[in-house]
């Protein structure tokens, strides 16, 4: 039998580790591919966005999960916002403006109007937030994103708390769906792809 990925949370030095990691995931996911469509681009785009997100808004709203492989390499990564805690404040978006301009580039605009589109719908109800949820496409099918997810689910069943997710691939729905959630609506980019909203409601252990 594998071992199963050790999940625990990441330090603020593995951050660079980290967004190579997620980077690497996200280079054929079809939102990126609309926000960064030249692929050298979005290499240095998804690095700055991933590292400038976790340092400055997962580490202090939420939670920053790593999944290893038995070397000790990241293998997966989950950033994750508290409930009520999703929302960067004005100072910390003042703080990340800088790296992300520069993630963005050309695209700034285009990134800025996603990010009021998802603001717009996503739920008021207090909830763990999903905001990513990436595996390094080398070890994809050995369990690195369910142990990451049963990880903080766990934590979300035994608290009472749902959770929250947009899926940006149709064809992960059916994954998600296995850990519970399901998808409330969909919503379309303006000139790009859809995007699908899913909730968990928490389970009982009764």
């Amino acid at each position: 039998m594998p071992t199963p990925p050790e999940v625990r949370s990441a330090r603020h030095d593995e951050t660079g580790a980290l967004a190579r990691t997620l980077a690497a995931a996200f280079q054929d996911d079809p939102l990126m591919e609309w926000l960064w469509p030249d692929p050298r681009r979005r290499v240095l785009g998804l690095l700055r966005f991933f590292a400038t997100r976790t340092r400055h808004q997962h580490f202090a709203s939420g939670g920053v999960d790593i999944a290893l492989d038995p070397a000790g390499a990241i293998g997966g990564a989950a950033l994750w916002d508290a409930p009520g805690k999703w929302k960067p404040s004005p100072w910390r978006e003042i703080r990340m403006f800088p790296q992300l301009a520069r993630a963005f580039g050309g695209r700034l605009r285009a990134g800025k109007e996603l990010v009021d589109l998802m603001s717009g719908v996503h739920p008021d109800e207090p909830h763990w937030y999903l905001a990513t949820l990436g595996t390094d496409p080398d070890r994809r099918g050995h369990g690195f994103g369910a142990a990451l997810l049963w990880s903080r689910l766990e934590q979300c069943d035994r608290a009472g708390v749902p959770a929250y997710l947009e899926s940006s691939k149709q064809v992960n729905i059916s994954y998600y769906e296995r850990f519970g959630f399901e998808v409330t609506a969909t919503v379309t980019v303006p000139g790009g792809p859809d995007l699908w909203l899913m909730w968990r409601a928490p389970r009982s252990h009764g």
